[in-house]
């Protein structure tokens, strides 16, 4: 499968060993620049990633970076295994101290290299819907149908995914990578591409934890309900309280927790366990 290779180990099991081949997923460095008017090039860095859909991821950074914000602002790509050029219009925000990264993007970390979080945190994306509702049928089927799209996590157990999913569980799109920012850049990098920005009534789920990057990038692309499997960090729930997102976090099968934009979200009966 693209994106995983194999390798040998030794497995201990109940006191037995045998060698065998295991699957894991491939992280590689890829090296990122930007050109303005065919002329200027600028190193944005290197970023830590699962190979094979670099286009798509490096118009998600672009995006979540604030330097385009649709794909007219990018006349082209080119790129090779281990470096991706994007050539920019003149519309596309790119500041040189702003964007450049100092040191590489780890594939755990979203943010490496930035000199300051306050230029993330006045990245401010398009008014997100007051229409959609969900329950938490909507939010069970929404992590089931994300579970379906796991198939380097079922051969590897080290990949993270994200996918846009219609309130019913239906998936307009998702993606693998072995880091979870990666992932997001995929999913809004092809919504990019795809001419679907900004996003509107979807909800986005993560297979991970809430972080700050996840939900600054989906703010960025218009998701207005942000779901995750595990739990939030104390600046994502600020986040996202600020700007109005839902985030639902600890989502399963029968259970989920309302950490911000609970007015979006159907609730049959209410517990007030303060009182």
């Amino acid at each position: 499968m693209e994106g995983t290779e194999e390798k040998p180990v030794v497995r201990f099991v109940s006191g037995l060993s045998v060698r065998e081949p295991d699957t894991v997923s491939v992280e590689a460095a890829l090296s990122m620049s930007i050109s303005l008017s065919g002329i200027d090039e600028h190193p944005l860095g290197l970023t830590m990633r699962t190979p094979g859909q670099d286009e798509v991821l490096f118009l998600g950074f672009l995006h979540s970076e604030g330097i385009i914000d649709s794909i007219d602002d990018v006349a082209g790509i080119d790129s090779t295994n281990d470096t991706i050029t994007a050539y920019l219009t003149d519309d596309a925000h790119f500041e040189p101290n702003e964007h450049i990264r100092r040191t590489t993007i780890t594939s755990s970390c979203g943010i490496c290299g930035k000199d300051s979080i306050s230029n993330l945190l006045h990245i401010h994306g398009p008014p997100l819907s007051e229409s959609i509702r969900v329950n938490q049928q909507d939010v069970s089927k929404a992590v089931a149908a994300l579970r379906e799209h796991q198939a380097s996590f079922d051969l590897t157990g080290g990949s993270h995914a994200c996918a846009r999913v219609l309130p019913g569980g239906g998936v307009i799109d998702a993606h693998e990578d072995i880091g979870r920012h990666n992932a997001m850049d995929k999913l809004v990098g092809n919504a990019v591409k795809l001419g679907h920005t900004p996003i509107t009534d979807e909800m986005v789920v993560v297979s991970g934890r809430a972080s700050f990057e996840l939900v600054q990038k989906s703010l960025r692309a218009g998701f207005p309900v942000f779901i995750s499997v595990g739990a939030p960090s104390s600046l994502a729930v600020d986040l996202a309280n600020e700007h109005g997102m839902t985030l639902i976090c600890f989502a399963a099968e029968t259970r989920m927790t309302v950490f911000s934009g609970s007015g979006r979200v159907e609730m049959p009966q209410s517990t007030d366990y303060s009182a």
